[in-house]
């Protein structure tokens, strides 16, 4: 049995929280135990990381820091093994999967953003004065404080790193929350902090839940200067309610049910191929992935076809096993969740084109697991198409003309992102503006150029990381005016 423990000013330690269990998804059985920090346990934590701005840590150079961050991606590296084991014995996600984009893409977050600072500018005026003597104004970088990063589980390590490199690039400390679902991965990341040399209390991570825990206890410290959050809308309300108290900043990436759109000119055959991993990559728990897809009439046929085929070719059953595709979702309570809304499908007269249930995995019969599902037949303002299910499986809808599928793409109160599927370049920046998301792919989904904004609109999130998007967050800038 493995023992996760809190991770607070450069040692691990016994939380104060009671303990809890951690299950291996593909199999329901528990394989570690967490120790959940209590109040006294956050306080601890942040006040390490507040102690730390004073430290060596805030008296090194951007160089310096630079320095240390390519150690970060250089030590997750050279335990890639290692990360990559705790990650699929969190998550269930097939190797296949978490060896090419988790793991990868978690120690490269720290090279980006050691680019990034190195190459961040600031804005220099020349202003006139009365006397005719002028002035001269410019900024400053500075760190914000002490950054809260509450992190989600479908992609643990990627996206706790996406928010921990810039923090600390900017000369933040960091006091990490890892989903309770997924706590090994952060934790281990406490070691190579240590092995590389970063000062102690830079990096803490404290494990627990949300509410009435440390999650609560967290973004709600008052030495808390700013929280940053990715996950569901309701959480990231109650988050930058709590936030409101100090008046802390916040940078919420949350839901989606985001649209696809398929025109009748589009590469049919590239097309499925990349429509396909929109809506089952990583067991649809990916909150890009589409759940909504609109086809025109063209090619409905073809597309419904296609895509149900695509949605019985996976492999499901040993995450290890490199020959596997398709792994769990992440627990019993959201195995549940999703079979719920495929319940409702059926009890609602959706003609199912795939999938619908649950799979017998031989060997693996106490795993969370569910099928691909493909529906056709149900109304717009169904929960199905309108609510987000966070499993592998969309609803597809035709449609005949352009801006009939702008309304229906914009007919949701998420607005996180969209893939738009044509051969016309025209078709395609007209779309392209008019869809109301953070993101907008053409022919393509899950392309990420870590320098460009990232986020969501309406009620998929508020704010922008990414390239300097990420630096305006996780730093403030402070005017200096020379008379001159």
């Amino acid at each position: 049995m493995q023992k996760i423990q809190n991770f607070i000013d450069g040692r691990f330690v016994e939380g104060t929280g009671g303990e809890f269990a951690c299950h291996f998804p593909t199999t329901g059985e528990v394989f570690a135990e967490v120790s959940a920090a209590g109040q006294n346990d956050v306080d601890a934590a942040v006040g390490a990381a507040k102690a730390a701005l004073k430290g060596p840590w805030g008296q090194m150079s951007v160089p310096e820091r630079v320095a240390l961050l390519r150690k970060l991606a250089d030590g997750i590296n050279a335990r890639f093994d290692e990360f990559l084991a705790a990650e699929i014995r969190d998550t269930g996600k097939p190797r296949s999967i978490a060896s090419h984009i988790d793991i990868p893409r978690g120690a490269a977050n720290f090279n980006v953003f050691a680019d990034q600072i190195l190459t961040a500018s600031t804005e220099t005026f020349e202003m006139a004065t009365p006397d005719g003597g002028g002035a001269l104004n410019y900024a400053v970088r500075g760190p914000r404080g002490v950054i809260a990063v509450v992190c989600p589980w479908n992609l643990p390590l990627l996206l706790m790193t996406w928010k921990v490199a810039p923090a600390l690039a900017c000369g933040n400390t960091v006091v990490v929350k890892p989903s309770e679902e997924t706590p090994a991965t952060a934790t281990l990341l406490g070691e190579v902090m240590n092995e590389v040399g970063i000062p102690r209390g830079v990096y803490n991570v404290v494990h627990g839940f949300g509410p009435g825990a440390a999650g609560e206890f967290l973004t709600s410290h008052p030495d808390v200067d700013g929280v940053t959050f990715t996950g569901e809308t309701t959480t990231g309300a109650a988050i930058m309610k709590a936030a409101a108290n100090g008046l802390r900043p916040v940078s919420l990436e949350l839901g989606g049910k985001n649209p696809g759109i398929i025109f009748d000119d589009a590469d049919l055959e590239a097309t499925l191929e990349g429509i396909g991993r929109a809506c089952f990559a990583n067991t649809g728990q990916v909150c890009l992935g589409t759940e909504r897809l609109y086809v025109q009439r063209g090619i409905y046929e073809k597309i419904c076809e296609g895509l149900a085929q695509k949605a019985r070719s996976y492999k499901m059953g040993d995450p290890f096993d490199t020959a596997t595709t398709m792994g769990t979702v992440i627990s019993a309570e959201h195995r549940d969740k999703v079979l719920s809304f495929y319940e409702k499908a059926r009890a609602s007269g959706a003609e199912v084109l795939a999938g619908g249930g649950v799979p017998d995995i031989k060997g693996y019969e106490g795993g969370y697991w569910v099928e691909p599902t493909v529906w056709t037949g149900l109304a717009e303002d169904h929960p199905v198409v309108t609510d987000e299910i966070f499993g592998p499986c969309t609803h597809i809808q035709p449609f005949d003309t352009e801006e009939e599928a702008i309304t229906l793409a914009n007919d949701s109160p998420y607005g996180l992102a969209a893939s738009i599927w044509t051969r016309d370049l025209g078709t395609a920046h007209r779309v392209a503006k008019q869809v109301e998301v953070g993101i907008t792919w053409v022919n393509s989904w899950f392309l990420r150029d870590l320098r460009t904004p990232f986020g969501g609109s309406k009620a998929s999130g508020i704010g922008r990381e990414g390239g300097v998007h990420s630096l305006e967050f996780y730093s403030e800038l402070r005017n200096v005016c020379i008379k001159l």
